[in-house]
């Protein structure tokens, strides 16, 4: 069974993070927060591109579900910096 662990690592190795969690129980559905700068630039459709590129053939063999939220450096200290002022942790 696939585990949120080695998803992170797989991603990891395809893609440079400067951040990066993912979250899942069952073994096919995840949710991931992947922060690069390989992102500045590009729509998300392409971010997600870049990600589904570095899980390769992973993506239709061993994950049923994969939800994204791909952010810039930039736009994860932004939104970093706005959780901390609502208390949010």
């Amino acid at each position: 069974m696939l585990t949120a662990e080695a998803l992170k690592g797989y991603i990891t190795s395809g893609l440079q993070c400067a951040h990066i969690e993912v979250h899942g129980d069952d073994g096919q559905h995840f949710e991931a927060v992947v922060v690069s700068s390989t992102f500045e630039g590009l729509r998300p459709v392409q971010r997600h591109q870049k990600v589904y590129a570095a899980l390769g053939d992973r993506m239709r063999a061993e994950i049923h579900a994969l939800s994204m939220k791909t952010l810039t450096p930039a736009e994860w200290a932004t939104q970093a910096d706005s959780l901390k002022q609502s208390g949010a942790q």
